[in-house]
């Protein structure tokens, strides 16, 4: 299964540096990411000298300090044909999600071990009505030009939730969603979520 090279530049905006003040999630979105960013380079920077040689760490922190303020629920509906959610066994639906979450961790995990000093710049927020916003940001690196990434969120029960990211404006869910309609164009939702789980069971 493809991991498409943009996806772990456009998740290694969680170990830019910024000023690490932690404090309880902020319910903002642009304070959020900040937040998630914040805690992530507390932890690493204090398991520095083992992340390559000891990835379940960066797991463990994934877990820890992203998951939480994802919303899987909605990543894993947008990220499947609308058909195929539709059609699928809420035992399904769950096994899928399980898989999903797990693939993201993992190429999460392979982008932190690869961090060379990028910066991050968030912008504010144009317009905040709505259950959704959009943040800009660009990922500043020693090595290279700007990159563009624009993050969504979703508000669910008065919190804002990551659901979607995009590079130079390639989105996350979009890449993922059109490797997994190829796949579901020679099979069913049950064989995908194997593939998924091979995949993520060899690494």
């Amino acid at each position: 299964m493809k991991i498409n090279k943009w996806i772990a530049t456009l998740l290694c905006f969680f170990v830019s540096f910024m000023p690490l003040t932690l404090t309880a999630a902020p319910n903002d979105p642009v304070g959020l990411l900040q937040y998630i960013a914040d805690n992530m380079i507390r932890e690493l920077k204090a398991n520095q000298a083992t992340l390559k040689t000891k990835p379940g760490i960066v797991y463990s922190l994934a877990y820890e300090y992203v998951v939480p303020y994802a919303d899987l629920d909605e990543m894993s509906k947008r990220v499947l044909p609308r058909n195929t959610w539709l059609s699928a066994s809420s035992d399904e639906r769950e096994r899928f999600k399980k898989q999903f979450t797990t693939l993201l961790i993992r190429t999460y995990a392979s982008a932190l071990t690869s961090y060379r000093d990028q910066t991050v710049k968030f912008y504010p927020l144009r317009s905040s009505g709505g259950s959704t916003v959009q943040v800009s940001s660009d990922i500043v690196s020693p090595e290279s030009q700007p990159i563009h990434v624009t993050y969504r969120l979703i508000n669910v029960g008065g919190e804002w939730r990551l659901y979607d990211m995009s590079v130079e404006g390639v989105s996350l869910i979009e890449s993922f969603r059109a490797q997994f309609a190829d796949i579901l164009s020679h099979g069913n939702m049950d064989q995908l979520i194997s593939r998924m789980s091979g995949h993520n069971t060899r690494g």
